[in-house]
């Protein structure tokens, strides 16, 4: 039987409140309606043992050493990898992901101040070396995600409930991996239209399928 041609894997990254799931289903919708077959992702969360992991990770009460914590998300992300995305790309299909190892590299290296590098290591190893195609940033400051969450709900998760201070350095995390890997990353402003940021990413998406 002739197996179809390996698709793409896109990631959304950022911090809190700067509109990945928005602009994750935008482009869902987007890739749906030009006839391609999309699977949604995200971590925490991907599979229901992820929902599990998320549980723990995002909502559990208490202190989780930094370790654990980054070892938790690369146990999430391992079973993720293998039984949901990397499938669905061997089938040709397109997998669109909220966040992946860029996050662990922001927020458990930068934001819980451990070794980058080895955090890194570790998700590739989890995720058994997959790298996206595409990695789209949405740029947004502490401060304005913060004010994002406050006005839609008022409960944060664990991480959301960190100090700015966190979050800033968070940002800088994701900043510095897309200035050390500009062919992968396509950084916007989450502070621009949510039109202008899907018309932004498709286009970029458009040379990927070419």
């Amino acid at each position: 039987m002739a197996t179809s041609a390996p698709g793409l894997f896109i990631t959304l990254e950022g911090g809190d409140g700067s509109g990945k799931s928005t602009q994750s289903r935008l482009l869902t919708d987007w890739l749906t309606e030009t006839g391609r077959t999309v699977v949604h992702s995200r971590e925490p969360g991907g599979t229901d043992l992820g929902m599990e992991l998320r549980e723990i990770i995002l909502h559990r009460r208490g202190y989780i050493a930094p370790r654990a914590e980054a070892l938790l998300y690369a146990a999430d992300r391992a079973h993720n990898i293998a039984t949901k995305v990397r499938p669905a790309i061997e089938r040709g299909e397109i997998v669109i992901q909220d966040r992946y190892l860029d996050s662990s590299v922001a927020y458990q290296g930068a934001g819980r101040v451990l070794d980058a590098t080895e955090i890194r290591d570790i998700s590739l190893w989890a995720a058994e070396g997959l790298i996206p195609d595409l990695t789209v940033l949405l740029d947004l400051s502490a401060e304005d995600g913060r004010a994002r969450i406050a006005a839609t709900r008022d409960t944060y998760d664990r991480l959301e409930a960190e100090k700015n201070e966190f979050h800033e350095r968070v940002r800088e995390g994701f900043l510095a991996l897309a200035a050390a890997e500009p062919e992968r990353f396509l950084v916007l402003s989450a502070t621009d239209s949510i039109e202008s940021i899907a018309a932004a990413i498709q286009n970029r998406v458009v040379g990927l399928l070419t």
